[in-house]
């Protein structure tokens, strides 16, 4: 088992998780609209549909490279080129994080998991995203592909539960930074092109 690569799993999905997209940002919008325990429910809705992406994933996948380096190789090569894409949309996008704390319909906790359920199971770019991002942080010659997939899922939804509830925690101060200094809408976007560049740059140059 390779821990270096189950560390940089770690740390690229932590990075991944801190960059804003649409899942944090409804997670602080919905905190700072209607309140922590709001933005905790989305934030267990979003990463339960995760298991659906990891199972998708592990069996399809696990049955594709198996005993065939050719297709590993073409299916990390896609994942490298999709991050690079991904960099260059964010590149083109403005630098701009929209905070609305206003005007949203207030939910019960129930709808809000389901929400956020529906949302990440029925994204298709999630699984596109898991397909890209997973095979290159296999960590182990030994075993079993599809237990490989389950772990880099469970390690995936406990890292991105975490920095997402911390949003939720620290909804208002992150709002107000973000609101007070425009630099760091900058900052952040060139952290989520750096996180991509080198995301695809570690799956076209590792050896696993």
């Amino acid at each position: 088992m390779n821990y270096e690569i189950l560390s940089a799993f770690i740390l690229a999905t932590s990075a991944l998780a801190i960059s804003p997209g649409p899942d944090n940002i409804f997670v602080l919008t919905q905190s700072i609209a209607n309140g922590t325990k709001y933005g905790l429910s989305t934030t267990a809705g979003l990463i339960s549909g995760c298991i659906v992406h990891t199972t998708l994933l592990a069996f399809g996948v696990s049955a594709l490279i198996k005993e065939n380096d050719r297709v590993f190789f073409i299916i990390k090569l896609f994942g490298a080129i999709y991050l690079l894409f991904l960099a260059y949309k964010v590149y083109r996008s403005k630098a701009h994080i929209t905070i609305a704390d206003t005007e949203i319909p207030k939910k019960s906790l129930g709808q809000l998991y389901r929400q956020g359920f529906t949302m990440n199971v029925l994204n298709p770019k999630v699984t596109v995203f898991f397909l890209a991002f997973f095979p290159g942080f296999l960590f182990s010659e030994d075993l079993n592909t599809v237990i490989q997939f389950y772990v880099l899922g469970l390690l995936f939804m406990i890292v991105t539960f975490f920095i997402f509830s911390s949003i939720a925690l620290l909804s208002g101060a992150i709002a107000a930074q973000i609101k007070r200094h425009s630099g760091i809408e900058v900052f952040l976007k060139w952290l989520q092109i750096v996180v991509f560049i080198g995301i695809a740059l570690f799956l076209l140059f590792s050896d696993n």
